[in-house]
């Protein structure tokens, strides 16, 4: 039988996969239903063949570059651990500067109408509403896919004050006013060679890129926000 730290570094060595030691850690971490301190606390815990053998096949899928937040289904962000899917951009970090940007404008349990715009997963919209539970968030996207995710994140957060909608942009939502319009669109030129590079090939191209420039949809954004717009809205 193996342990838990032979089977991390087999999975980690050069002579191995060559996978970063803390992608095969959050992997076994996933497959074993443990935390990651687990891993240390019992390195020396026996494996079964069974147990080695599945561990291997998620190890092999992120050597071949899946992403781990594909593999496992799930994807830390702010205080959350969110259900992903390749329907679903994968929540980066940098994206919880957006948030932290959004809650400067938007005043604690004082009511308030926000619109995130392109949601995927439901990331940023799901925080907004945690943070500011008297604010009426709404959440759209084109994806149909997607908003299932995102409903589904609602749904394990039990956030009442959302609500979703399949819409191209402001598309359904003739009429509506918002004190708060947030977004992260696509920005990538469409040919840009980074796309076929990296975690980034297997994540949805139309949430990445936005036409020749990378700028389609941010046109699209800018020039209709103002419609939607309360008089004092961000």
């Amino acid at each position: 039988m193996i342990d838990v730290a032979t089977l991390l570094n087999q999975a980690t060595a050069e002579a191995g996969l060559g996978l970063q030691r803390i992608d095969a850690e959050f992997l076994l971490a996933h497959y074993l239903a443990k935390p990651r301190a687990w891993l240390y606390a019992f390195s020396d815990q026996p494996l079964s063949d069974r147990q080695v053998e599945d561990f291997m096949a998620l190890a092999n899928r992120r050597a071949a570059g899946e992403p781990v937040a594909y593999i496992t289904g799930r994807r830390g962000f702010w205080s959350f651990d969110l259900c992903v899917s390749p329907d679903t951009l994968i929540p980066r970090p940098e994206t919880e500067l957006l948030v932290e940007l959004a809650l400067a404008h938007i005043p604690e349990n004082h009511p308030c109408r926000i619109l995130d715009l392109g949601t995927g997963s439901g990331a940023i919209a799901l925080v907004l509403a945690h943070e500011r539970s008297g604010a009426e968030v709404t959440a759209v996207d084109v994806s149909e896919p997607a908003l299932a995710v995102a409903e589904r994140n609602a749904a394990e957060l039990k956030l009442r004050n959302l609500a979703f909608i399949r819409s191209h942009w402001f598309a359904e939502l003739s009429g509506q006013l918002f004190d708060v319009i947030v977004s992260n669109p696509p920005y990538i030129e469409i040919s840009d060679t980074h796309l076929q590079q990296g975690d980034l090939r297997f994540e949805p191209r139309s949430a990445l890129a936005s036409g020749a420039d990378g700028l389609d949809d941010i046109r699209v954004i800018v020039s209709q926000a103002p419609q939607h717009l309360s008089r004092h809205g961000w």
